[in-house]
């Protein structure tokens, strides 16, 4: 997952433009993907998509020719979809045009004008008080004009037509932990689902921050029926712990299914309550189309001081967390697609175990009876309206336990599933 963020990072993405289509080339490498183009001027919802940036060299050059500002060292140091600028201006003129982090002086802040025809430069704030009077070349050498807002799927199809929806930004320029972890963390979860048989259906998006996700909705209305729950993916590589942001009814199957990997994952965590500010669950979320969409993630955005900015860099990701977090979802979901309602066919009465060869299919070392527990639980609870969820938070137990059960009591015909 490391490497493929290092792969990624030099590239120059922005909402529309080659820097998403090289995004997704490398992506495409991995997983299979369906591209769509959606040009410019085109209305989606209250929204317009806009017109595709690119770029090719943006600097700021003192008297002698000398670059104090080089796109070409960093791409935060251009404000994402810059209009073209050839000019020569004093530093007095060009002043209101850069921005800094004063309060972190060696970083370079991450600056965007999607929506907006404006220019500017991103740089150190101790560079900036290092800037001498006198007259300074300025080049954006950028183009912003009609094209098309470019996303992708992978579907994933399973036993079921319900889908789980796992949507991903990829707007971002070289910031690794919002969003490149991301984007690591959807391509190996895709692969890891792709390698299983799965109940469920997963369509996972690549689609540029909020307006990629305000136009898929647009252009896929007929989808949303199917759609059971979902996860937004982002700052999945830091040091911190994990936290989970809840749905906006906050007791849907993806939370419990999340909270409850959490809590027997015996690691740090948090949960916090829906609000409609964040990443793209806050257009899922929306009260028109009403999707059950949280956010699994490690220090939520804007949370940690590297947050859009130059120290969201390669080392402030780590190999460790991406792991532990693609673990996390995967847990997440294998309770989701695992998860189901049963009735006992045998109900009055607790049916003889050791008769139904139930001990040796359990397993279990001398004195543990943690398998007949789980089976108990099973057996009882499974009267048409508790599913296993349900009954491993009931029971206090981990899913897998009570899954294993059920699959136990399902192999010799003492429960049914309920469709």
């Amino acid at each position: 997952m490391h490497r493929l963020i290092e792969r990624l990072y030099p590239i120059c993405r922005s909402v529309a433009g080659e820097g998403v289509r090289q995004t997704l080339d490398i992506l495409g490498e991995m997983i299979p993907l369906e591209r769509y183009e959606v040009p410019s001027g085109t209305p989606v919802l209250d929204w317009t998509v806009p017109r595709e940036w690119n770029i090719r060299d943006a600097y700021v050059a003192d008297a002698a020719g000398r670059r104090v500002i080089d796109f070409r060292a960093l791409n935060l140091h251009v404000v994402s979809h810059s209009v073209p600028v050839r000019a020569r201006m004093s530093l007095d003129e060009l002043r209101p045009r850069l921005h800094t982090l004063p309060e972190f002086p060696d970083r370079v802040p991450h600056r965007t004008s999607y929506f907006s025809e404006d220019w500017g430069f991103c740089l150190r704030h101790r560079d900036l008080e290092a800037l001498e009077p006198g007259e300074y070349e300025v080049v954006i050498d950028s183009t912003l004009e009609d094209g098309s807002l470019t996303y992708a799927e992978c579907v994933i199809p399973g036993e079921r037509r319900d889908e789980v929806l796992l949507s991903t930004h990829i707007c971002h320029p070289s910031l690794c932990n919002d969003n490149l972890s991301g984007i690591a963390l959807a391509t190996f979860l895709a692969r890891h689902l792709l390698d299983r048989p799965n109940q469920l259906s997963y369509r996972l998006l690549l689609i540029p921050g909020t307006i990629g996700s305000i136009t898929w909705l647009a252009r896929n209305g007929d989808k949303l029926e199917h759609i059971r729950g979902g996860l937004v993916l982002s700052t999945a590589g830091d040091a911190g712990p994990l936290h989970y942001k809840r749905t906006r009814s906050g007791a849907s199957e993806i939370d419990r299914a999340v909270i409850h990997s959490l809590v027997h994952s015996g690691k740090p965590y948090d949960v916090r309550d829906f609000e409609p500010y964040g990443y793209d669950e806050r257009q899922y979320s929306s009260p028109g189309f009403g999707l059950e969409v949280g956010s699994l993630t490690r220090t939520p955005y804007g949370r940690f001081d590297e947050y859009h900015s130059s120290a969201d860099d390669l080392d402030f990701v780590q190999p460790a967390s991406l792991a532990d977090t693609l673990a996390q979802h995967i847990a997440a979901l294998e309770i989701l697609d695992g998860d189901g309602t049963y009735r006992n066919l045998c109900p009055f009465g607790e049916p003889q175990l050791g008769r139904h060869g139930l001990y040796a299919a359990l397993g279990g070392r001398k004195g543990d009876r943690s398998a007949e527990v789980a089976v108990l639980w099973v057996l009882n609870f499974s009267d048409g309206d508790h599913s296993l969820l349900e009954i491993a938070d009931r029971a206090g137990l981990p899913f897998a336990a009570i899954r294993k059960a059920a699959d136990a009591l399902l192999d010799v015909g003492l429960i049914e599933r309920i469709a």
